[in-house]
């Protein structure tokens, strides 16, 4: 039934696309969890941000629970990342690097850029990069090098999953056979979210040095007025 209404939209449905409807509609909300747990574990190679939205559209016409899809989404990207950190873990960085380059389609700059983002965001690192295709398909790589407390690796990867999948499986679902708007709007995402930063940050520290200097000075009035 899936691959009857992915057809019906007029996209592609050979190769990787085909064979995903064919896993889901075997096994329901389970094989949505499948495809994120094998995109997790090929480095983001699946298309999973183009099928997501598909597959929330085939729910809407009652192919599949919606609310089943989103938890399976999200625990599939959870194994695939346990595998990653695991991975970082037991190699170290140098060797993860060494293998992680010899995957085809990853850049050295791109394992480079989700250590820089993890040693400089730490464990929201992983919370944030479930929602950035920029840094998602390795960020589980360097929280398992630096030994990142595993309960909250598991936690932090879990709520971030949840949010991007429900994202990708809610607005094809709401927005029914208009979805492939969804896919045009997130990738605008990484632009959204770092220029959100970009602003964000400075004033939040400037709120914190006004607060923390207004605080010296109320301590140094009430020390001389005593």
């Amino acid at each position: 039934m899936m691959l009857y209404l992915a057809q019906t939209t007029g996209e592609p449905t050979g190769g990787v696309a085909g064979w995903a409807f064919d896993v889901i509609d075997a096994l329901g909300g389970l094989g949505v969890g499948v495809l994120t747990a094998l995109d997790s574990l090929v480095f983001g190679a699946l298309p999973v941000d183009v099928l997501l939205p598909l597959i929330g559209y085939t729910a809407s016409q009652g192919a599949i629970n919606i609310g089943v899809a989103i938890v399976c989404a999200a625990a599939g990207v959870v194994a695939g990342s346990l595998v990653q950190y695991t991975l970082g873990a037991r190699l170290g960085r140098d060797r993860a690097r060494a293998l992680l380059v010899k995957v085809p389609g990853i850049k050295p700059e791109s394992v480079d850029r989700a250590e820089a983002w993890f040693a400089r965001h730490g464990a929201k690192a992983v919370l944030f990069g479930r929602m950035l295709p920029v840094v998602r398909p390795l960020i589980s790589i360097p929280a398992g090098v630096e030994r990142m407390a595993l309960p909250k690796f598991v936690v932090l990867s879990s709520i971030g999953s949840l949010i991007w999948n429900a994202m990708l499986l809610g607005s094809g679902y709401l927005l029914g056979e208009n979805w492939r708007r969804v896919v045009d709007i997130m990738g605008y995402v990484p632009y959204v979210f770092f220029g959100a930063l970009a602003v964000g940050v400075p004033l939040f520290l400037r709120r914190r040095n006004r607060r923390r200097k207004n605080a010296a000075t109320a301590n140094i009035e009430t020390n001389t007025s005593g």
